[in-house]
């Protein structure tokens, strides 16, 4: 299927490694933008984050499809001069390097805006560009822990808990495309550049930020939002269930077969529920392992108690209002396999959107792109030979 995407004839200079920035360049590419990646000779360190095949991991094809690829050495007269080239004609660079990095690469966003005043220079970090711990080094589960998210995810015992995958990354890469987008529409508007500053940190805060909020409101103790909330133990597996008014609550326990729980007099208003909390979840607790998780859903979700069973990747994708609805499809990444890809909206199915289709293997577009910049063959022929450019590796296919 071909659309008109937002960003048609938008060219971004990406050189942006790991998750965060990949996931907001990645958007960009699917909605229309050539997204230029530049990769280090070896390749974006983001594609040895889990088990490698060929020089894809799962979480390279997920944040990089859409893109093109061009490995250099950024320190080479090849690597710049190609990298020039580029930047003179982008709409948008972007960066991840630790802060003063890029600019003593001589890329910085004063020197881009030299090449381009225009230009939209966007700079992803761990913790922002300026202030004490600027140049810290941090990953994901460190700004969790840093965020305050580990504490608001803490386990029954208190133990404040890492989410399990890379949530903080994933969320940065959302609200940096959201800044893009807006400074795209601004240039377009008023021919204006701009520099945007986002980090981890940042984006952990603005995740969380009506819990910061709710902090300062409560003074440090934020109360539970409602009760009961959670997941049980059921015959078979895990339940969930959530009952926040007052007829949830009575319903769910006169359907589980706890009376005295629905007319117990210390539970039936909202603040009550909080306070008694160890009696409702004991009660949860001694009740649901008496039925599979189907069977409560068959008597619950009748009467419009809020459940839902626990699933798994594997239930997700074969649970059938997920197959009808679309939410997932399924592509074939050479010398990778066939992965599934959740669609997102506003966007065509990815079995029907060429660009969600493949992520570059390093260096895989260098011949195109370098042509497209007025090399010739005998140039680019060189540039391989001297080292500053990477040639692309021969293509591999995925093992059966």
């Amino acid at each position: 299927m071909t659309i008109k995407g937002a960003f048609d004839g938008i060219t971004v200079l990406d050189f942006t490694q790991g998750i965060a920035g990949p996931h907001a360049s990645m958007l960009l590419a699917l909605h229309g933008a050539d997204v230029i990646k530049i990769e280090p000779p070896e390749g974006d360190w983001g594609r040895a984050l889990g088990e490698l095949k060929g020089d894809h991991c799962a979480h390279s094809v997920a944040f990089n499809r859409g893109k093109r690829s061009i490995a250099l050495d950024l320190k080479s007269p090849d690597g710049i001069a190609v990298v020039k080239k580029i930047a003179a004609k982008a709409h948008v660079v972007m960066e991840s390097f630790r802060p003063g990095v890029i600019s003593r690469l001589g890329f910085g966003y004063e020197e881009m805006r030299k090449l381009n005043p225009s230009v939209i220079y966007c700079s992803v970090s761990g913790f922002g560009q300026t202030g004490p711990y600027s140049k810290r080094p941090t990953v994901d589960g460190l700004i969790q822990a840093f965020s305050g998210m580990m504490v608001m995810n803490k386990m029954p015992d208190g133990t404040p808990w890492r989410q399990g995958m890379i949530a903080v990354d994933v969320t940065t890469g959302l609200y940096t495309f959201q800044a893009l987008s807006t400074a795209l529409m601004r240039q377009f508007r008023y021919n204006e550049g701009c520099f945007i500053d986002s980090s981890l940190m940042r984006a952990a805060a603005a995740f969380q930020g009506a819990k910061l909020m709710e902090w300062v409101f409560s003074k440090g103790a934020p109360p539970v939002l409602y009760m009961p909330a959670g997941s049980y133990k059921s015959k078979n597996g895990y339940i969930m269930v959530s009952a926040m008014r007052p007829h949830h609550f009575r319903l769910l326990f006169e359907l589980i077969g706890r009376d005295d729980i629905a007319n117990d007099p210390d539970l039936q208003s909202h603040e009550s529920r909080i306070k008694n909390a160890p009696k409702i979840i004991k009660a949860l607790n001694e009740t649901m392992p008496t039925k599979t998780t189907e069977e409560w859903i068959a008597i619950l979700q009748p009467k419009d108690v809020f459940c839902e069973r626990v699933n798994n990747y594997s239930d997700y994708l074969d649970h059938p209002h997920v197959k009808e609805s679309g939410a997932i499809d399924w592509i074939e990444q050479d010398g990778f396999g066939r992965m599934p890809v959740a669609n997102i909206a506003g966007l065509p199915p990815a079995s029907q959107h060429e660009p969600q289709q493949h992520a570059p293997h390093i260096g895989e577009d260098a011949p195109d792109i370098l042509r497209e910049l007025g090399y010739s063959a005998a140039d680019v022929d060189a540039m391989y030979s001297r080292g500053g450019v990477r040639a692309p590796a021969p293509a591999i296919k995925a093992a059966d």
